[in-house]
């Protein structure tokens, strides 16, 4: 087993399912103690089992990003096992398209909610305690929807687009107070995980910037210089850079890994 993060605290949002569950199994095999959280109690005790049975450590704690009074409960909880955080991965996300003038107040509220507010209540309570150890590292995962604007996806694009400006804020911030603490955001291209479920299924014909083909396969053959989807591995390789002192001089930085779709 690598030893890249050993005896480090790693908290995943999201962890239950895609990427937020192979961070955490890749995090733990590298030496990491895991704190996987999500509203999907069985499948994240279901990840710690697996973890644990490939000589890993890990703790699930049962959280919806949205509630800032989770939010305390969890960091609290990590301060009283750890006394210490070393990573936070805000990856807890939804996904859901539509026309603007037809979408529900409520959906947009939703996706804004676990989104943006997530992220930025998981940064906010975080970070008291990663300051204490004088240290610490912050990946918010925005999308390269947050980069470039698509038709059909305006909450989802705005949402991450959000992400991504409010990490380069929240990164000067640590940076000018000497905190030692680096924020920075990951942006995936089309990935094959359960979020593209939702997304194709409410989405109408695309133009411009993303395909009309409403599959997954039409919409990589169309819309990806590399032809193929990412693997969810892929992006979780970036997340451990991110989270490694290999990237210790990067900091407000947005790592994209979309296979060329937004190079052009």
């Amino acid at each position: 087993m690598a030893e890249r993060f050993k005896d480090r605290v790693v908290l995943i949002t999201g962890a239950a399912k895609g990427i937020g569950r192979q961070a955490a199994i890749s995090f733990a095999s590298e030496g990491a103690h895991i704190v996987a959280t999500d509203i999907e109690r069985g499948e994240g005790q279901g990840l710690v089992s697996e973890i644990e049975g490939a000589g890993g450590s890990a703790t699930f704690l049962e959280h919806d990003v949205t509630s800032e009074v989770n939010w305390i409960s969890v960091i609290e909880e990590i301060r009283k096992r750890h006394g210490r955080l070393d990573v936070l991965i805000n990856n807890a996300g939804i996904g859901m398209t539509g026309l603007v003038h037809e979408m529900e107040f409520s959906l947009w509220r939703k996706m804004m909610s676990v989104n943006v507010d997530g992220v930025f209540l998981g940064t906010k309570h975080a970070l008291p305690l990663m300051k204490e150890a004088g240290k610490g590292n912050i990946i918010n995962v925005s999308s390269v929807a947050g980069i470039r604007s698509t038709a059909n996806f305006s909450c989802y694009c705005a949402t991450k687009a959000a992400v991504r400006s409010f990490t380069k804020s929240v990164a000067l911030e640590c940076a000018e107070a000497k905190d030692g603490i680096r924020v920075n955001s990951i942006h995936p291209g089309i990935i094959s995980t359960a979020i593209w479920d939702t997304l194709i299924g409410t989405s109408v014909e695309m133009k411009d910037n993303m395909p009309r083909d409403a599959t997954l396969a039409g919409m990589t053959a169309e819309a990806v210089p590399f032809g193929r989807t990412g693997s969810i591995q892929e992006i979780v390789n970036g997340m451990l850079f991110l989270a490694s002192d290999e990237s210790s001089y990067m900091t407000g930085a947005e790592l994209v890994i979309d296979g060329g779709l937004t190079a052009g």
